[in-house]
């Protein structure tokens, strides 16, 4: 009686199930591809994990659209942010000019 194991050359493949579609393989061939990689890069972002602007550390996780809520115990601050990713683009834009009109502002007085 010999034992069956499979060859290493499998093992090393086995974590391995989808090698560019990622997240987007539920969706196998249906919706185009075109889209299949905008939801790609959506679910990458939804699902990743941010860091804290309060505590600093890595842990604030996506809860619904827009909310999203540090994971440290210490922590535990809820965050009003985008629907998918915790900054948007156009937040950060909205940033950036208001503090440099402040600037502007101060420098005037």
């Amino acid at each position: 009686p010999t034992s069956h194991t499979p060859s290493s050359s499998l093992i090393d493949n086995m974590g391995k199930r989808t090698k560019k579609v990622g997240i987007t393989g539920k969706y196998g061939v249906r919706y185009g591809a075109t889209l299949r990689k905008l939801v790609k890069k959506i679910e990458i972002a939804k699902h990743s994990k941010y860091p804290c602007t309060f505590c600093g550390k890595v842990k604030i996780v996506r809860l619904s659209t827009g909310i999203w809520k540090c994971k440290q115990k210490g922590c535990n601050k809820t965050i009003a942010g985008g629907a998918y990713m915790l900054n948007t683009p156009s937040a950060v834009t909205v940033r950036s000019t208001i503090k440099r009109l402040r600037t502007m502002q101060t420098e005037a007085i």
